[in-house]
């Protein structure tokens, strides 16, 4: 019985907690402030989503019309985030085809339906807030969660632009060399409005990533409680059976 609830458990925890890739493991991840049920934050990342990833990532594997779910109408898909011809039943997808992408900037920028997923989304909140100067790059950018991305920073005009430098600084008698990003500046919002902007745009990614991600949980937790029932009435009915034998 022990072993049968460790089991359990086991499986739980591996449900509930995931393991985010990270390009760079030695960047301590910030935690993303997200609510999957917050519906005002969803909708706000998914236009900054449309406004600022679908000019050159497509996120093939959804509808435009499945955006419903987080509260936003018909009428509201078409006037806010339809701006190419698209109907509200397509795919979003971005309308460079992937062999021209590849021929002008060298890789097909990679679809985000599912980068939430893959990454995780404090990975995401820390990579997208992570961009500074550097003009030792092909773009003019660079990032602190993942050095030497081919990716420019797409929202600078938002967030400003930073200046990063490395320092060297002695460890226990050896050198270590520490990268340190300044303050953005020259950008249409503050710090907070653009951590709030990333954290909206990181939350509708999640939710795009598993848009059934609650009620998937939900339904795990009534799984469990009906388990937890069988186990107590197993548990009784073979004390019953076995009252008699001691």
């Amino acid at each position: 019985m022990k072993a049968f609830i460790a089991t359990c458990a086991a499986l739980v925890a591996s449900v509930l907690i995931g393991l985010p890739a990270m390009a760079n493991e030695g960047v301590k991840l910030d935690r993303a402030p997200i609510s999957p049920t917050d519906a005002a934050s969803l909708q706000a990342g998914a236009r900054t989503f449309v406004n600022y990833c679908l000019n050159c990532h497509s996120a093939g594997l959804v509808r435009y019309n499945s955006l419903k779910a987080i509260g936003l109408t018909e009428a509201q898909i078409k006037e806010n985030l339809l701006f190419t011809g698209q109907k509200v039943g397509d795919m979003m997808n971005v309308a460079a085809r992937a062999r021209e992408q590849r021929e002008w900037f060298g890789n097909a920028p990679p679809d985000l339906s599912v980068e939430a997923r893959t990454r995780g989304v404090d990975w995401l909140y820390t990579y997208l807030r992570g961009f500074y100067r550097d003009p030792n790059t092909a773009t003019g950018w660079n990032n602190r969660v993942f050095p030497n991305v081919a990716m420019p920073h797409a929202m600078w005009s938002l967030q400003g632009v930073a200046e990063g430098h490395t320092e060297t600084v002695r460890i226990e008698g050896e050198e270590h060399h520490e990268l340190v990003i300044g303050a953005a500046h020259g950008g249409s919002m503050n710090s907070v409005q653009y951590d709030q902007t990333v954290a909206d745009l990181v939350n509708f990614m999640g939710w795009m990533a598993e848009p059934h991600a609650i009620e998937r949980h939900n339904l795990g937790y009534l799984v469990l409680i009906v388990l937890s029932i069988l186990i107590l009435l197993t548990y009784l009915l073979k004390a019953s059976y076995w009252k008699d034998v001691h």
